[in-house]
C-alpha cells in the first residue's frame, strides 16, 4: 500500500544537505526549540528530539503533543509561541494557521486507521476486516475513538465508519454504530484510549497503525476504501465529511475525507528561526528524521511534498532540494 503510495509521488533527487556534514547554514543553531505536534507523532518526534540534540548541542527542543486541531488553536486563538507545528491533519494547518500565522505547510508522512484490541476484548477470537462493524454494533461491546473537535484522529474514526456504510453498502451503519458508543468513550486525543484497551476497560479504539505498533496493540487492518491511507481512492474518500467545532464559539465547519497527510509548517513570527528550519532540514532528510519515523511504522512521504509552486517558493532555500510539488 505505501508503495503505491510512492509511486504516485515523482521521483526527485536528493542533495545531501551540507548543513549536518560541514559549517553551512545551520552550523550552530542555538537555544530553545518550541515544536508543538500532534499526540501520534510523541514517540518518532521523541527519538527525534535526542538525536538532533545530539548533532546540535545549543539547541533545547521543547515538545508539546495533543490533538492537532487543539494545537493550531494554541497557537492561532491563544496566541502561544511556537516555532513549529506539526498536524497530523494538513488541513489543520492549511485552515488554522495560512495565511495569517505561516505560509507553507509541507506533507511529510502518512498513517492509516486500524481498530485496536487486546486478548481482553469483547468477540477478539472473531473480529476480523470483514465483519468488524458487526462487532461493535454488539450490546455490550465497548467501543471509542478521540473527540472530533480537537484530534483528527477522531473526526477520520467517523469518516471511516461512513465510508464502510458507503463501500458495503449497509444503509444506516453509521448511526447503529454511534447509537452503540456513549459520548463517554471519547477521549482527547486517540493515543490516550490505548491504556483503556490495554487495561481491559475498553474492547476496541480506533487509532492510527503507527500507535498500535508502538504499543504492541492487535489491530484490525481496514480495506483501503476505508483506511484513508490509499491517495488512489482519495476522490471516494471525498465522499465523506465530518461536522466539528469552528474556532468561533457556536461555529462549525465540514471536514472532509482525504488521505491521511501530515503538515508541518514553521510560524511567520517563529522565536527561532535558524533551529526550526535546521530541524526542518533534519526531519525531512532520508537519514535523519524519515528514518526515525519508518523506524517507528510511521511510512514518510519521499520526497516530501507541497501542493503548488506558489507556496513551494515560500519554503526556506534550505529545505528546497528535499521537497517537491504535488497538486
Amino acid at each position: 500500500m505505501w508503495n503505491r503510495i510512492g509511486s504516485m509521488l515523482c521521483a526527485t533527487g536528493f542533495a545531501l544537505f551540507c548543513i549536518f556534514q560541514s559549517g553551512g547554514a545551520f552550523a550552530a543553531p542555538s537555544g530553545k526549540l518550541i515544536v508543538f505536534h500532534a499526540g501520534s507523532l510523541t514517540v518518532p518526534f521523541a527519538a527525534m528530539e535526542k538525536e538532533f540534540e545530539a548533532r546540535y548541542p545549543g539547541v533545547d527542543v521543547q515538545r508539546e503533543s495533543g490533538g492537532s486541531t487543539r494545537m493550531a488553536r494554541l497557537i492561532s486563538e491563544v496566541g502561544k509561541p511556537a516555532d513549529l507545528m506539526a498536524s497530523a491533519d494538513f488541513q489543520v494547518i492549511d485552515k488554522s494557521l495560512i495565511p495569517e500565522l505561516a505560509e507553507f505547510n509541507i506533507r511529510f508522512a502518512t498513517n492509516e486507521l486500524v481498530l485496536t484490541y487486546s486478548e481482553h476484548s469483547r468477540f477478539a477470537d472473531d473480529i476480523n476486516t470483514d465483519n468488524w462493524f458487526e462487532i461493535l454494533g454488539r450490546p455490550g461491546v465497548v467501543w471509542g475513538h478521540s473527540d472530533p473537535n480537537i484530534d483528527p484522529g477522531g473526526y477520520r474514526s467517523l469518516m471511516a465508519i461512513q465510508l464502510a456504510e458507503k463501500y458495503y453498502q449497509k444503509p444506516g451503519l453509521y448511526q447503529r454504530l454511534l447509537d452503540n458508543r456513549p459520548k463517554g468513550n471519547l477521549r482527547d486525543k486517540s493515543v490516550s484510549l490505548t491504556s483503556m484497551v490495554q487495561n481491559g476497560d475498553m474492547d476496541y479504539a480506533w487509532a492510527y497503525r503507527s500507535i498500535a505498533l508502538q504499543h504492541n496493540l492487535k489491530f484490525i487492518t481496514l480495506d483501503e476504501h476505508v483506511n484513508l491511507a490509499n491517495l488512489a481512492y482519495d476522490d471516494f474518500y471525498r465522499q465523506v465529511s465530518v461536522r466539528v467545532t469552528g474556532e468561533r464559539p457556536g461555529s462549525y465547519l465540514d471536514r472532509p475525507g482525504r488521505f491521511v497527510a501530515y503538515g508541518i509548517t514553521m510560524l511567520k513570527d517563529a522565536p527561532n528561526r535558524e533551529a526550526a528550519e535546521a530541524f526542518l532540514a533534519y526531519l525531512l532528510d532520508p537519514q535523519g528524521g524519515q528514518r526515525l519515523l519508518k523506524r517507528n511504522g510511521q511510512p514518510p512521504f519521499n520526497p516530501a511534498f507541497v501542493p503548488s509552486q506558489t507556496m513551494y517558493r515560500t519554503l526556506p532555500a534550505t529545505l528546497r532540494d528535499l521537497v517537491t510539488v504535488i497538486p
